[in-house]
């Protein structure tokens, strides 16, 4: 189920890495909850229309986006959470939800990004390493992560899966987010490419709802 938002015009000028505090929101609508340090079955996009300047962004018209949960159980406790609580930050408001069923993709291919796609694994040094559009070991690190998500959820494997950026796209490219965890600023290059997605039906609506590749739960990965 996706759930799409749209919020009060902001009454401050956000900084360009928000992202944190989407974030938090969101785990604020959440609330106690199980399923919080395990694998993220969500996902949600960037924020939009915003008017940049150097200082950052604002929204004079309000701001749109979108959630999106596998388990609808998670949906509704989202949706409560957002009653409650439709505050988020800077002035901006929740003003409207608008709820979407899942839809039928068994013809659709080509996928546009609500939010880049992070790809990051340990390295044995104990270093970490992203993965790009260009990389040829992308494709397979985007199935083997949407695979772990469909065991997690209880889905069987799709042995027809497969996940390819879209190389045609004549803007793609990266994007440097710095994320902040607490004190820290943790630096992130995702990226920033319509993906293909081969497989069956169920797959494809599976990873339009819990997003591709890392940290969906953190603002990466959402697919429209």
């Amino acid at each position: 189920m996706r759930i799409h938002i749209k919020t009060t015009p902001s009454k401050q000028t956000i900084g360009f890495n928000h992202l944190h505090l989407l974030t938090g929101t969101i785990q604020k609508w959440f609330g106690k909850n199980e399923f919080h340090d395990s694998i993220s079955l969500y996902s949600f996009s960037n924020l939009t229309k915003s008017k940049a300047s150097k200082n950052g962004l604002d929204f004079p018209n309000g701001s749109s986006f979108f959630i999106s949960c596998w388990n609808n159980e998670q949906a509704k406790l989202l949706i409560t959470g957002i009653q409650n609580k439709p505050e988020m930050f800077f002035g901006l408001k929740v003003s409207e939800i608008i709820l979407q069923e899942n839809p039928e993709l068994s013809t659709k291919t080509v996928f546009q990004i609500g939010s880049p796609i992070y790809i990051q694994r340990n390295l044995e040094n104990g270093r970490k390493k992203f993965f790009y559009f260009d990389d040829k070991e992308s494709p397979k690190l985007m199935a083997e992560t949407l695979t772990t998500k469909m065991i997690s959820a209880g889905l069987a494997e799709d042995k027809t899966l497969k996940i390819t950026f879209d190389q045609n796209y004549h803007r793609k490219g990266t994007k440097k987010i710095d994320y902040k965890r607490g004190n820290q600023i943790i630096q992130i290059r995702a990226n920033w490419c319509p993906i293909i997605i081969e497989g069956k039906a169920e797959t494809k609506v599976f990873a339009w709802n819990v997003g591709i590749g890392n940290s969906t739960g953190i603002g990466f990965g959402a697919i429209k």
